[in-house]
């Protein structure tokens, strides 16, 4: 029997006009933070690493990399904090290490959501013990009131946000409830009867 996903969704948030709109926007942001002042004698800084932390933030790291208009690394890590849940654990565990190797280099964390602070608290820790020089951050999401932990970015890191988030639990657009309905084009607060 085939999910009719969208009679799972109580009320759409962004649409794919709006989450493409922001995400060139962040692109351009980040592209003009790194890529260097035109006309400044200074060299322009080196090339970030994009580390996507997986598996929700896959789409929107693929639409932002396109939009960047720099020479770029991509990784990707996993830390997992919610499981099969709707609520962070707040102790995130890494399964998935980097290949790319961020020692003296600019490390740009791309999350789907940021809830608590606890999962990008340890990644940018983690990257530090890495030998990251600096560590900014790149949220689709934001969302504020369920913070517990205030990180700070690394060095002269940025933390760089796409919309900021009522406290619904939300999927689609790389977002998921126990895997599913990350492949929703939009992002939508998914109904309690699906998840409770």
């Amino acid at each position: 029997m085939a999910l009719k996903l969208q009679s799972h969704i109580e009320r759409v948030l962004w649409d794919q006009q709006q989450i493409s709109r922001r995400v060139a926007e962040l692109a351009s942001q980040i592209s003009a933070d790194f890529g260097g002042a035109a006309n400044s004698d200074s060299p322009p800084p080196p090339p970030p690493v994009l580390v996507g932390v997986a598996t929700g933030a896959f789409l929107f790291l693929a639409d932002l990399v396109r939009n960047i208009d720099l020479p770029i690394s991509v990784d990707f890590v996993r830390a997992e904090s919610y499981g099969s849940g709707t609520i962070s654990s707040g102790a995130p565990k890494l399964s998935l290490d980097l290949k790319v190797d961020v020692k003296g280099k600019h490390v740009i964390l791309v999350e789907d959501i940021v809830d608590t602070g606890s999962t990008l608290s340890c990644l940018i820790a983690y990257l530090e013990s890495k030998g990251a020089s600096s560590v900014s951050v790149c949220a689709f999401l934001d969302k504020p009131t369920r913070r517990k932990v205030h990180f700070q970015p690394l060095g002269q890191g940025k933390f760089y946000k796409g919309f900021e988030c009522p406290d619904d639990f939300v999927v689609g657009y790389g977002m998921d409830f126990a895997e599913l309905y990350r492949n929703l084009p939009y992002v939508g607060v998914l109904k309690p009867e699906y998840y409770k």
